[in-house]
This record gives C-alpha cells, structure tokens and sequence, in this order.
C-alpha cells in the first residue's frame, strides 16, 4: 500500500506532477489525497481525474476524515476552569493587523473599538500555547476562510483547554456538526461587533452564565491538536492506515475537484 500524501502547504506534489502517481494498477493499490488546505488555497491540475481512489481530509464526507475534536467522557473526574488572567485573546501569523486584509481582520479591527483584545503570535507551540489559550476567557477562533466543515485548530485549540471560542467561519450549523451548540459563541449570533462586545463584557461578570459554556463537559472531553511541525500529520498518518486496514472495497474518485471545490 501507498499513501500519496498532498498538504498544500508543504507542496508534496510537483508543479510538472514528475512525482505524482501514473496510474491506478494494480486494483488492490490505494492512492489517497490528502488535504486539510481550504478550496481557496488548494491547487487544481487536469491529470488528477480519475486518479485518485480514497480522500483524507476535513471535510465530513471524505473517505477518512482527519477532524476529531471530542470523545465521550471515560472518567468520573470534574471539569476545572483553568484560572483566567484575561478576557479575549487571539494568535496570528501576521506583525501588521491593520493593514492584514480578509474577514477575520476587518471583524477583528472592528471588534478592538469596543473591547481589549491580547494577541499572540502564532510561533508559540506546545504546552506555551495551550496555557496562553487557557489563561483567557474567550479566544477569538477566526477562520482564514469560510468554506463547508472547514473548522481547523483554531477552534480544537482554546475547547482543548477550557476556553469559549468566538467563531467566525461557516454557519453555526456547521459548527454543530463537530461540537455541541453550547459551547462557543458565533459571531453571526450578532448584528455587530459592538453587540458581541457588549455580550462578552456582559458574561465576564456573570460567571454563572459564563460556566454553562463548559456543561457540556460532563459528557465529553476535547481532543488536543499536535502543535509541533513533525508531528503535525501523524494523527492523519494514523487514521488512513486504520481505514485501509478495515475498509477492502476499491473504487476511483471521478472528479476530485469537482468534490472538493465546489
């Protein structure tokens, strides 16, 4: 068995596909794409019709899917909120958020005009970035585009961790699909910026009505993301070799951007 692996981001397939796969022979071979890249910054080549016969990726009916944010609760042990030093926090790439362009930093410029929000730079890993997020009340869970079940770590993260995310990316439905309705806040839930401010500032001094983001805990537990780079594919790794190991049946995606584009 192979697994043909393409994180976008990391370029495993050449530009003049000189290292792509040439054919699907023999019946038993299982050739899987493998992205948890958006549409928007996915790649599109001709020659990929018909080539490959499993996908891996975030998206609900892929063949593998590579997003498993909680498990059923297997311990009798209580949830503790993780002492909170600040109230909205945020980690990104960029050194200039005032000029960054995209729904999440126009959201977020607005959002700063009403309420302090601390940002982090998006370098911190391991335990350094679980605890920065476990240290604020709400964590601004912003996606890089909205695209159908596209929900990424920025959301795994600060639910890992005992933190509410404010979502901005598909629709609350969406978000339902992987994790309870009571346990973020979507900013669509509001007419404006200024609204989700003053619900926020509202719930930092209702600290009753601030836990009943964390019932839900009595019945689930969040699973933390890999934050080092060389680990970052390992749990994907993990899950395509349990499926192919269970799973026999051999069939070709048609059109795999046809699927996963539109």
């Amino acid at each position: 068995m192979l697994l043909w692996f393409w994180p976008e981001n990391k370029r495993a397939i050449q530009d003049d596909l000189s290292n792509s796969p040439p054919h699907l022979e023999p019946d038993f071979q299982r050739w899987i794409w493998f992205n948890t890249d958006s549409p928007n910054n996915t790649r599109r080549y001709r020659r990929h019709k018909s080539l490959f016969n499993l996908t891996l990726s975030y998206r609900k009916d892929a063949d593998i899917q590579v997003r498993r944010l909680l498990t059923f609760k297997n311990s009798d042990k209580e949830f503790v909120l993780p002492k909170k030093e600040r109230l909205l926090c945020w980690f990104v790439d960029s050194d200039n958020l005032t000029t960054e362009s995209g729904e999440r930093y126009s959201y977020y410029r607005e959002l700063i005009n009403h309420m302090k929000v601390d940002v982090f730079h998006s370098s911190t890993k391991g335990e350094n970035y679980f605890l920065t997020i476990s240290s604020c009340k709400f964590y601004l869970s912003f996606e890089d585009s909205i695209h159908r079940d596209y929900i990424t770590e920025t959301f795994n993260g600060p639910l890992s961790v005992g933190t509410v995310p404010i979502v901005l990316g598909p629709p609350r439905k969406n978000y339902e699909d992987f994790a309870p309705g009571e346990s973020f806040i979507h900013v669509n839930d509001f007419p404006t910026s200024l609204a989700l401010a003053q619900f926020l500032l509202g719930l930092d001094k209702d600290q009753e009505a601030y836990m009943r983001y964390f019932n839900w805990r009595g019945y689930y537990t969040a699973i933390r993301h890999l934050t080092e780079e060389k680990y970052e594919f390992a749990h994907s790794i993990c899950q395509a070799c349990r499926h192919v190991g269970i799973f026999k049946k051999y069939r070709v995606v048609p059109d795999l951007y046809k699927w996963f584009l539109l």
